[in-house]
């Protein structure tokens, strides 16, 4: 059985978001949840965020919890630019 490119597409978003997620972990949690969805929002098309929504409505338990926590933020549109 073959995998599907958006099981593909949705592997690698949530591989790159989990990234993102890890480098801001060890910050406070509301710091990293703000730098992780910036870092979506800016470099992040809006056709990828999309996906990345999709897969966490359907299930997203394979998401770092930051990135869940970001995607949340992202979500209701909430992004304050990080202090950085």
């Amino acid at each position: 059985m073959t995998e599907t490119t958006a099981t593909a597409r949705s592997r690698d978003l949530v591989r790159m978001a989990n990234q993102i997620a890890s480098h801001f972990a060890s910050l406070p949690p509301d710091e990293a949840t703000a730098e992780t969805a910036a870092h979506i929002r800016k470099f992040w098309d809006p056709r990828m965020r999309a996906a990345l929504f999709a897969h966490s409505d359907a299930d997203g338990t394979d998401l770092h919890a930051v990135a869940r926590s970001a995607i949340a933020v992202l979500k209701q549109g909430a992004v304050a630019t990080p202090s950085r």
